[in-house]
């Protein structure tokens, strides 16, 4: 078991199970599933970026990555339908509590000018998006070896029913918000 994982087994269930007021414990909210997505537009000119953008990924995330296709042919971007433009990478389980603690402790403080995530990225149904700018961050990633920065989104997808449960899950999980909901 992860680090983050017995901590939310062991500390953070209990204090979210109190605080929100949740008799059973199975009614708190919890991580379903982490999705890391990178665009890579450039693939339309050269495949081969696309292929080193999925082994930067597979670095961070440690789970080989998939490959998003184009939905729909749009001319004035020379983009075809089916066409490879996209990896993205759904954790689950102990992969994504790993990666939920070395993005919380290590890759957001070292993010420049970092101030605080921003509490308003949530959709409505308690997920939550964010963007990081370059996968330089990442203590994975070999900065001598980087052709160019490549930006990612960041999907955390909880089961908590509203914005509120998944704002005071992510809290206890340390998440660094900027600002209150």
């Amino acid at each position: 078991m992860s680090r983050l994982q017995e901590k939310y087994q062991k500390e953070i269930l209990p204090e979210l199970q109190k605080e929100l007021s949740i008799k059973n414990k199975m009614a708190v909210p919890r991580l379903e599933k982490v999705v890391v997505n990178v665009g890579v537009g450039d693939a339309l000119q050269n495949i081969k970026l696309l292929d080193t953008a999925k082994e930067e990924l597979s670095l961070i995330t440690g789970q080989w990555p998939a490959t998003g296709r184009a939905k729909k042919s749009i001319s004035s971007f020379k983009l075809r339908q089916g066409q490879a433009i996209a990896c993205y990478v759904t954790l689950r389980g102990k992969r994504m509590y790993e990666f939920m603690d070395r993005l919380i402790n290590i890759v957001l403080p070292r993010v420049r000018d970092f101030r605080g995530v921003s509490s308003r990225a949530f959709d409505g149904r308690g997920n939550y998006t964010m963007g990081i700018k370059e996968q330089l961050v990442f203590p994975e990633i070999d900065y001598t070896k980087v052709e160019r920065p490549r930006g990612m989104n960041i999907t955390i997808v909880t089961d908590a029913e509203n914005n509120e449960l998944a704002f005071a899950l992510l809290k206890k999980l340390g998440m660094p918000f900027s600002e209150g909901i």
